[in-house]
């Protein structure tokens, strides 16, 4: 059985910068797109940056220009670098992937646990 594991939240002042780590733990035979969103108080979970198949990556309009979200294949992991934090980034953050979990090609859908990041003076 696999599963997202996330490390790399904190507290950090505003300006400052911090990278989550999302590693895929278990056997796998790939990863269609791998995604991280965030969840904070009283707000909808929104997806802030997504890397497809193909490598294109999207992000959302609250984050664009300041996180970069990349992927390594070879260590079935994916990076969210985030700069110039903002106290309205404090959020908890999820990776989501889908997962090709057989060697036929049957994928699932997969969540991390959460990691809370809070940016604050």
């Amino acid at each position: 059985q696999a599963q997202l594991v996330v490390s790399g939240g904190g507290l950090v002042q505003p300006g400052e910068s911090l990278t989550l780590s999302c590693e895929v733990v278990g056997t796998i035979w790939g990863i269609n797109y791998m995604a991280w969103w965030r969840a904070a108080p009283g707000e909808e979970r929104e997806q802030v940056a997504i890397v497809h198949g193909d490598g294109r990556t999207v992000y959302s309009d609250s984050v664009k220009g300041r996180f970069v979200m990349s992927r390594d294949n070879a260590k079935n992991a994916g990076y969210l670098q985030m700069n110039s934090l903002r106290p309205d980034d404090t959020a908890v953050y999820f990776c989501h992937a889908e997962l090709v979990i057989t060697f036929v090609g049957l994928t699932d859908p997969y969540w991390s646990q959460g990691a809370q990041v809070t940016v604050s003076a």
